[in-house]
């Protein structure tokens, strides 16, 4: 995987995502991140995803113990069931790397819960079969701040390159010229973006005060 130049970046017609197991037993045991931190990023870099026709695969693990997938992600892709698997692995599950094949596409974009199982397991695993990873951390988390800085340091070291969701989807986007998925674009930013999200707010109040001048 190129690490420099404009190919390392992340290309929606390359990537597809799989976000694993953001269920309420995880999030029970989640200390590394403020819960609702790590609810709002998965949601936002799921709609993004949907925003540019990213392929965005949902997995849990143990459904009927472990609960459900949270309703803000489920609420983005209503019509897809989650593929339910007993493996701790993800990658170990054809139901998900069936799909992942298919698709043709090496950008591998993963988030999860755990970091150092359900994140870490996978990541190693895709790197060795020649994927490009990248690792959201901050729409991942882990059962100390330490599990998860470590399991970051380990991944980094395995080849994967860690990223902000924030940052994925402004590679997506590219160029703000990209008419087509910037208006729908925005509107995740708003939602989700924190104080980004106010920013851009008041620059688009700024920007309606002008044209009405």
């Amino acid at each position: 995987m190129p690490k420099t130049g404009l190919s390392a970046l992340l290309r929606p017609e390359d990537s597809i995502v799989v976000l694993i197991d953001h269920q309420p037993y995880q999030f029970a045991n989640l200390h590394s991140h403020e819960p609702t931190m790590i609810v709002n990023n998965v949601v936002g870099l799921a709609k993004a995803a949907k925003v540019f026709g990213v392929p965005t695969i949902l997995t849990t693990v143990i459904e009927d113990r472990g609960g459900n997938l949270i309703k803000g992600l489920q609420d983005v892709f209503p019509d897809q069931k989650p593929i339910d698997r007993t493996f701790i692995n993800t990658w170990q599950d054809p139901n998900v790397t069936d799909l992942v094949k298919r698709s043709g596409r090496k950008q591998l974009i993963l988030a999860a819960l755990w970091t150092e199982i359900c994140l870490a397991m996978p990541a190693i695993q895709a790197l060795d079969e020649g994927y490009d990873v990248f690792i959201v951390t901050d729409a991942s988390g882990g059962v100390s701040a330490e599990a998860h800085d470590m399991a970051v340091r380990r991944l980094v070291q395995a080849g994967a390159v860690p990223i902000t969701w924030m940052a994925v989807i402004s590679e997506w986007q590219r160029d703000w010229a990209r008419v087509e998925s910037a208006a729908e674009l925005s509107g995740v930013v708003l939602e989700h973006g924190g104080a980004s999200g106010v920013a851009l707010a008041w620059e688009l109040q700024l920007l309606q005060s002008a044209a009405r001048a």
